[in-house]
């Protein structure tokens, strides 16, 4: 390494990753260790200006140990999973230069130097909002970027995935299959797109957060009790998920918004269901996700055919995907006659995409007060302020990108510290 003419250099990179929802779920694996699922998933990938991890990650001579900050707060980086991220990533490393700064890194060169990786949810951390997904895809990205790694976007989502399942699939953008594979060594246990982000342009999705708290039942831990004790999770695996994958895929393919809402709704409730049948049982969601659910089904039922689909990953926040704008206008009304704002800001209520609100004719809590009761719903008079935190309403989205605006790293690019540190 040529450090010694240059002095301690810092050699950074900033990446940023979308989260997923998936709409077939991951729930068991066949081997802890690799992270490998005991069926095939799909997710939707998540416009990331609304939901992402950002990651800035460096490596200097003057480092030395590996350190991790997330959202500010110093984490171990000790952990299995992250090891597994960093080796499999250090072990594909390729020889860098940069003669302007008078940097020179040969392949083996960088198992020797340390890294500082500082990440940042723009969402809550472990509310079931898939942040690991965003985070760990985000981690395997950047650190790719940093260490000239030349592999392919299949086999950097396989080293996702040895960080957190679902991660594997925030590699892509659009809608995304992560097949469970055969082999025992998880090689082929990798994500695949099917379609990229322009391919259904007029799904909009709308994400109630009902709890940013952090979950009572861990994914990891939730699901080694359910591949231990619930034999719907065996059947679901091996019977149902199979053919549903392969009609979700048409769905996709063809733009059936009908299919795709019935297969996401019952692959979510089945989820819900498995986690129900495990012992001890469960309970994701709650009394106001049982609400959000009727509300859809009561409404797609009166128009005869589905306008939203609904799914709900490891926790109570409900993931709507209305089949079109003009559609995902007139939820939002629903959704705010029975869950309005505790206080005036309206703005700050709904996230992300805020020009919905102009679509659905909310410009202030006056016109939220004013709104009708949904005709499809039998009680009228009841109303359930403060059960929802906020709203963020989001389409789909692209996968990874390097920022290449240096003002919006995490680390300080002469420290190699968090910014403000």
């Amino acid at each position: 390494m040529a450090s010694e003419a240059v002095g301690q250099w810092v050699l950074m990179s900033t990446g940023r990753s979308p989260t997923n929802i998936a709409v077939i779920k991951y729930w068991g694996k066949r081997d802890e260790a690799l992270i490998l699922p005991v069926n095939d998933s799909i997710s939707v990938t998540l416009d990331p200006d609304h939901l992402s991890a950002t990651t800035t990650v460096a490596v200097s001579p003057a480092f030395s140990s590996d350190r991790m900050w997330l959202n500010g707060k110093e984490i171990s980086l000790s952990g299995g999973r992250f090891q597994s991220c960093l080796r499999e990533i250090r072990k594909r490393a390729c020889d860098f230069e940069d003669e302007k700064k008078g940097i020179k890194i040969k392949k083996e060169d960088w198992e020797k130097l340390h890294v500082h990786i500082a990440s940042y949810n723009n969402f809550p951390t472990a509310a079931g909002l898939a942040s690991s997904a965003a985070g760990f895809a985000c981690l395997v990205f950047t650190l790719g970027k940093l260490m000239n790694v030349k592999e392919d976007y299949g086999e950097l989502s396989s080293i996702a995935r040895q960080g957190s399942g679902s991660a594997c699939r925030s590699i892509y953008g659009g809608f995304v299959k992560w097949c469970m594979g055969k082999k025992d060594d998880g090689s082929d246990s990798i994500a695949v797109q099917l379609a990229d982000e322009a391919h259904w342009k007029d799904l909009v999705i709308i994400i109630a957060v009902v709890s940013s708290k952090q979950k009572e039942t861990s994914s990891t831990t939730g699901m080694r009790d359910s591949v231990e004790t619930s034999p719907l999770l065996q059947y679901r695996a091996q019977t149902v998920v199979p053919s549903r994958v392969l009609k979700m895929e048409e769905a996709i393919k063809h733009h059936d918004f009908e299919s795709f809402a019935k297969l996401t709704c019952a692959d979510s409730n089945q989820f819900h269901a498995v986690c129900l049948d495990t012992s001890p049982p469960i309970f994701y969601m709650n009394d106001t996700s049982h609400r959000i659910i009727s509300l859809v089904e009561k409404w797609n039922q009166s128009e005869g055919s589905p306008q939203v689909a609904y799914t709900f990953d490891a926790g109570p926040n409900a993931v709507l995907i209305a089949r079109n704008r003009k559609t995902a206008a007139l939820l939002l009304q629903k959704l705010l006659y029975y869950f309005p704002p505790q206080d005036k800001d309206l703005s700050s209520y709904l996230v992300g995409d805020k020009s919905i609100l102009s679509d659905a004719g909310l410009h202030c809590t006056e016109d939220v007060e004013a709104l009708p009761a949904p005709p499809e719903m039998k009680i009228h008079d009841q109303k359930f302020k403060g059960d929802v935190s906020y709203f963020i309403c989001s389409r789909l989205g692209a996968g990874p990108k390097v920022v290449a605006d240096e003002s919006q790293a995490l680390l300080d690019s002469v420290t190699g510290l968090p910014k403000g540190l």
